[in-house]
């Protein structure tokens, strides 16, 4: 039996402090329950102590997964271990991933303490965890740029004191990849505890190398934990791909000798499911989950693949998820084949309440173009994920009027703690017009600092999907909203990120 690869997503935690991406609690849970089906090993949920909206959010994922161990962040300080503990408590299998910095840069500008300060904090915080859950994982923040002698002594230690998960992060992203294997197997060979430990590399893609960098960790130092986000979402240019890993690791089982407890099919839906909640969209090429992953141009290409498929085809499309399948249903159509098909894309809605709500809009949008693909499926449930919450704003209606040589002219009908609204604009377009319509009447004074459209299919009768980001009082947020309307699309997007920023709660920096 080979080793087993074990794959901790930090999508809810690392990904989310992407600027604009934080997520809502039941989007955090929505993506948990998704990441459960994927069968991921370790759900880094939140960061507990940062703010009471991410304690109920790891406290609701650790009372609703099962399959999955649930860890919380915390910084190397009792206040937080005790909150990530309370927060997991209804967990099947907990985890408490506590952290503290220990390069010589961060110790004296970012924490001004000394290096014997910093390792009497780490022994003592993995002590106060190991006393309150059985799973404890520590990392050494800023570690691939520490001290080699200061980081065997500091992990030594925490070993002793219980850690059973070693962690060494690239927090920004400066390895190499021969480099950082080393490394990893460095420390391994140089703590006499080290056999005591699970070792796990976390990587940043600072320098576009977080998932060399990360099997490098694996291949050469023996680390047998990846910490990886979908999409390779994350602050900066992102993290290790989550996606990118498990297809290595699967498609080159010749080399890593590796097993993986992924069910590899429900990537794809995991991908899409984060693109449309945070708004970070998905490069056309982006490996394994890109729209032209599988997709081939060149007319040798095409020949080669028609003939035998692994001439240019190392991996199945359907392997992660892709289906050619079109699933074109309208107003007649039944209740139970919408049910099926969204079982296929391996979404799960809670109640039949929510079925009932998507099945409308699945009709009412049978209605406005003729074939529904399964990205429009994926966009529809995930809209309705958003606006079945007690809302601030919520969208209605839109009238807009465009020509040639006049000024464009929108009036937009939206609820406001669910009393109806009309407000109307001008503007230098139908979408500007109907944006400012919005905020005429809104006034929360926000700036935007990106619109962007997105097609979810490839015709010209696709949904669109708009992605607004919002920034005021230093808070950015982002919304989401699809429609084969782009200007209704663009008033939806624009009230799902006033929506967000209602709703306001304080973070702090975490270890990357």
């Amino acid at each position: 039996m080979a080793d087993k690869l074990i794959i901790f997503d930090t999508t809810l935690r690392d990904g989310e402090q992407s600027p604009g991406a934080s997520m809502t609690r039941d989007e955090k849970l929505r993506i948990a329950r998704q990441l459960e089906r994927l069968k991921v090993d370790v759900i880094e949920a939140g960061f507990a102590a940062s703010s009471n909206g991410d304690f109920e959010a790891v406290q609701l994922i650790a009372n609703t997964i099962k399959d999955s161990t649930i860890c919380s962040l915390s910084r190397a300080n009792d206040r937080d271990i005790s909150r990530a503990a309370e927060a997991l408590k209804g967990a099947n299998s907990a985890r408490i991933h506590t952290f503290i910095a220990t390069s010589a840069l961060h110790m004296e500008k970012k924490l001004r303490m000394t290096p014997d300060q910093v390792f009497e904090q780490a022994k003592q915080s993995v002590r106060f965890a190991r006393n309150l859950v059985a799973d404890v994982e520590f990392s050494p923040e800023d570690g691939y740029r520490s001290d080699v002698d200061f980081l065997c002594r500091v992990l030594e230690a925490v070993i002793a004191e219980g850690a059973t998960t070693i962690n060494v992060p690239d927090t920004v992203g400066y390895a190499i990849p021969e480099l950082y294997g080393e490394f990893i197997r460095t420390l391994r060979e140089r703590i006499p505890n080290s056999d005591k430990a699970i070792w796990s590399v976390h990587c940043h893609n600072d320098l576009g190398m977080a998932v060399a960098n990360s099997l490098a960790g694996v291949k050469i130092g023996g680390a047998r934990q990846v910490e990886c986000t979908i999409n390779g979402l994350g602050e900066r240019a992102g993290n290790c791909s989550l996606e990118e890993i498990v297809m290595a690791v699967k498609t080159r089982k010749d080399y890593f000798g590796l097993e993986l407890g992924i069910d590899a099919k429900h990537i794809l839906a995991a991908s899409r499911m984060v693109s449309q909640t945070t708004g970070f969209v998905v490069q056309p090429n982006k490996a394994v989950v890109g729209a032209n992953a599988f997709a081939h141009a060149s007319g040798i290409h095409q020949d080669g693949v028609l003939k035998a498929r692994d001439t240019y085809e190392i991996m199945r499309a359907e392997d992660v998820g892709w289906t050619a399948n079109k699933i074109v249903l309208g107003k007649l159509s039944g209740r139970n084949a919408f049910k099926q098909r969204l079982q296929e894309l391996g979404v799960q809605l809670e109640s039949e309440a929510e079925i009932n709500a998507a099945f409308a809009r699945f009709k009412e949008l049978a209605d406005r173009k003729s074939d529904i693909f399964d990205e429009d499926i994926l966009a529809l449930v995930s809209d309705e994920s958003v606006t079945q919450d007690k809302e601030q704003f919520c969208f209605v209606s839109l009238s807009q009027h465009s020509e040639t040589g006049e000024r464009p002219h929108a009036a937009v009908v939206f609820t406001v703690a669910g009393k109806e609204v009309k407000s109307s604009s001008d503007g230098n377009g139908p979408v500007d017009a109907s944006l400012k319509a919005i905020e005429s009447h809104v006034k929360s004074g926000a700036e935007m600092v990106l619109y962007s459209v997105n097609a979810i299919s490839g015709s010209t009768e696709s949904q669109g999907e708009v992605t607004v980001r919002l920034q005021n009082s230093g808070r950015v947020v982002n919304g989401v909203g699809s429609d084969p309307d782009i200007v209704v699309a663009s008033a939806k997007a624009y009230l799902s990120a006033l929506n967000k920023l209602q709703s306001k709660s304080d973070r702090v920096a975490a270890q990357g």
